[in-house]
Order: C-alpha cells, then sequence, then structure tokens
C-alpha cells in the first residue's frame, strides 16, 4: 500500500463521480465509482432519510434525476482524506449547479445551486477504491424549487 498513491485515487474517485451526472455517463462510469450495494444520505438536499440501495436501483435514480437538466456542473474541492488499510474517509467541499430548460424557468431563474460538503466512505476492492457511503451535506441551496423541475418536461 502506497499512501500517496490512495490519495491521489480516491480524489480522482471523486472527480469520476461528479462526472457521471455532469456528463450523463450512466454506464461505465459508475462501475468505476461505486460498489454495490452503496448507501446514500442526500437527506439535507431532498428530505430522504439515508439508505442503501442495490447500484443499478441508484443508477435508475441517477438517470431520471439528471437527465432532464440541460447541464450540470459540480465542483469538488479541498479533498481531506483519512486512510485506514483498505478503508477511507474523504470529506470534501462541493458546488452543484444544475440548470432546468428555458420552457422549465418560464422567464424566472434557471439554476439550482447547492454549495455544501461531502463526508464520503470508500473501500479498496480488487479494481481499486470504490465508494460505498455517499453524503452531502447543503450548507446553502437557491432556487430548491428547481430540483425537480427538469422532470416537467419529459
Amino acid at each position: 500500500m502506497n499512501p500517496l498513491a490512495d490519495r491521489i485515487e480516491l480524489i480522482e474517485l471523486m472527480g469520476r463521480y461528479a462526472d457521471i451526472a455532469d456528463l450523463k455517463e450512466y454506464e461505465k462510469l459508475p462501475g468505476l465509482v461505486f460498489t454495490d450495494p452503496l448507501t446514500l444520505d442526500f437527506e439535507s438536499v431532498v428530505g430522504l432519510p439515508p439508505m442503501t440501495v442495490p447500484l443499478p436501483d441508484y443508477l435508475e435514480n441517477l438517470r431520471m434525476s439528471f437527465e432532464p437538466f440541460v447541464a450540470t456542473h459540480h465542483v469538488i474541492t479541498g479533498h481531506v482524506v483519512d486512510l485506514d488499510g483498505d478503508r477511507a474517509k474523504i470529506h470534501a467541499h462541493v458546488r452543484a449547479e444544475h440548470w432546468v430548460p428555458d420552457e422549465v424557468a418560464a422567464g424566472g431563474p434557471n439554476r439550482w445551486l447547492v454549495v455544501g460538503f461531502y463526508d464520503d466512505e470508500a473501500v479498496r476492492t480488487a479494481d481499486g477504491w470504490r465508494l460505498t457511503r455517499v453524503k452531502l451535506t447543503a450548507s446553502h441551496q437557491e432556487n430548491a424549487h428547481l430540483s425537480g423541475a427538469g422532470a416537467a418536461v419529459r
């Protein structure tokens, strides 16, 4: 085990995580990012309690949640990695922007902004590091009413 190499891989793992939504790449990337099953905690953003779900179920939810947005951009920075053998905790800052179609915005705001922190957990697998728990804590949101607005054009 090389702690420096592990830290680099874990930071890149967070970049691949952001790419899933921003590139709308739901086929290859999720298998390079998540364990199956995985635990999700987005309670501070969507109000649902933490849950452990099979990866295919989460992927379908991801697709339905992000496909309607014209674009998204997740900036994940300030990574603090705590290594413990084959387990790791990753704390990072996030700024996530989500743009809705013009017909949904209807002259109003067209961007949902979420600012906060990820406190994720990862495990080392035979194929490399994978996220086993994702927790997003929002410290600020703008236009949260647009979080599901993209679905209106489906």
